[in-house]
């Protein structure tokens, strides 16, 4: 699984210009599953690691101008989108291969327990996208912060 978190003052993903989903203050992260990953229950210990540190990491600003808040302190929303091209691999030629990527059934499925595991831990609402959909984002980047983050590296 990998993660580009970043902090935002507003976003929201349009599919077919109506809004699917919509936050103020928070976290607006692009979600992509690999063909590694799986999707057997419980939650594996790295999911957990990972949506811990999505949900605790100290990029919002305290009294001082410094990144000392997480999301938790803050008390912001998450904006979730599941994008497949976060596996693209443009190692050869010019067209970007996908097939790092999981299978869209494995991914809708990885997708929607990665939510539901999320919406059990954050601190404000959270929101996603349509899975599959050809979809709008429009989002501030606050800072701008943006941080990736890889299951491979909390194994």
């Amino acid at each position: 699984m990998r993660l580009v978190i970043q902090r935002t003052s507003r976003a929201k993903v349009d599919v077919a210009e109506r809004t699917v989903g919509s936050i103020g203050p928070g976290i607006m992260v692009l979600v992509g599953f690999g063909k590694e990953d799986t999707a057997e229950l419980p939650v594996s210990k790295s999911w957990e690691t990972i949506i811990n540190k999505m949900i605790g990491l100290r990029i919002f600003e305290d009294t001082e101008g410094r990144m000392n808040h997480s999301l938790e302190d803050f008390g912001g929303d998450i904006l979730l989108v599941s994008q497949f091209t976060l596996y693209a691999s443009c190692r050869k030629g010019r067209r970007p291969s996908f097939t790092d990527a999981a299978a869209p059934e494995l991914a809708s499925s990885l997708f929607e327990k990665f939510t539901e595991t999320v919406k059990s831990k954050a601190p404000g609402k959270v929101e996603t996208g349509e899975f599959g959909s050809l979809m709008n984002i429009d989002f501030v980047n606050w800072g701008p912060v943006t941080i990736f983050l890889d299951s491979k590296d909390f194994t």
